[in-house]
């Protein structure tokens, strides 16, 4: 293994136990953190390991937020980002380059334009399906969180680099949700936090990351198609 990752492995372990055991919530806490902070990392070095991590890190997710009335986060983690870490590891896995890290993209104008009307009109229709459910809480940014994560989820698995960029907004998103669920005493919510505040620095990491990877692939085409010529 290399040694970068596995100091990053033993790293993200020391400190998803050190704060399951500050919380209290070491066993499904602590795993919901080393494996979120492991799937955002590797998926930030373009490895497909990712999605491997990230199908654990949702299933778990999905339960602590149905105890905690959160029933949009549950669903869209159960039933649409744990399936996707299925189809993500596939389709990942044939568009690898040399150094088996996965080939970047960039985003069109008109790519713009479709993602952000799409996570507008589905966070006002998700939002508003949730309010119709008496024990829900925070409808509209629980709505908004999945609607914006999911067109990320979306994005990484087809490798454009603006994935980042939108959990970036997610991130700010969910740092609100589950700091008002810990001022109010929320099952497993200071692990969640703590989550939410680990995949800020990682998501911070993948966004200079992809962008000088993405720049390296405009530079490599341009001397190909010098070459080519």
């Amino acid at each position: 293994m290399n040694k970068k990752y596995l100091i990053i492995a033993i790293l993200s372990l020391i400190i998803s136990v050190i704060s399951g055991i500050i919380s209290n919530d070491l066993i499904i806490g602590g795993t919901i953190l080393l494996t979120g902070l492991l799937c955002a990392y590797f998926a930030s070095e373009g490895k497909r390991i990712n999605y491997i991590l990230g199908l654990i890190n949702y299933l778990l997710m999905g339960y602590v937020a149905f105890k905690n009335n959160l029933f949009g986060i549950f669903f869209f983690y159960i039933f649409i980002f744990s399936p996707l870490q299925i189809n993500g590891f596939i389709t990942w896995n044939k568009n690898l380059n040399d150094d088996k890290n996965v080939k970047v993209r960039e985003f069109t104008l008109k790519n713009s334009i479709i993602i952000t009307l799409s996570c507008i009109i589905g966070s006002i229709i998700l939002g508003y399906l949730l309010t119709l459910i008496p024990t829900q809480r925070l409808a509209f940014m629980d709505a908004t969180s999945n609607c914006i994560n999911l067109c990320g989820v979306i994005l990484m698995i087809l490798r454009f680099k603006e994935s980042w960029w939108l959990w970036l907004i997610n991130n700010i998103i969910d740092l609100i949700i589950w700091i008002i669920t810990v001022i109010n005493g929320g099952n497993g919510s200071v692990m969640m936090l703590l989550v939410s505040i680990g995949y800020l620095l990682i998501n911070i990491y993948g966004v200079i990351k992809w962008n000088i990877e993405a720049k390296n692939n405009r530079i490599r085409g341009k001397l190909n198609e010098k070459n080519y010529f």
